[in-house]
């Protein structure tokens, strides 16, 4: 099935340097803006499923609050451990002031 996007936000409810988590059905995303550009990273730490939009965001890696596990909210790719895997990104969109991702249809 194709990917489908999806509005979640309003861009100027991202702060800047912040992360702000949504929700997308049973599934929760961080928003991190990071040079007036929004990237979107699955709110669960790969490490023990710590929510990463309540952490850190310094530049483009955001740290799980709760074992300091680091991650690229570009890529999802592990910058330090204890995590060993990556989380899942999703491709973003700004269109009118609005924060649209593509999400995979199930």
């Amino acid at each position: 099935m194709p990917a489908q996007l999806i509005q979640v936000a309003s861009v100027a409810d991202i702060p800047e340097g912040e992360a702000k988590v949504v929700a997308v059905g049973d599934l929760h995303v961080a928003l991190c803006k990071v040079n007036g550009e929004i990237f979107a990273i699955e709110d669960l730490c790969s490490h023990d499923d710590g929510p990463l939009g309540e952490g850190t965001l310094v530049g483009t890696t955001i740290e799980c609050p709760r074992h300091g596990a680091r991650f690229d909210v570009r890529t999802g790719e592990v910058s330090r451990m204890p995590a060993a895997f990556p989380v899942r990104t999703f491709p973003v969109k700004t269109e009118d002031g609005q924060v649209l991702i593509q999400m995979d249809q199930p």
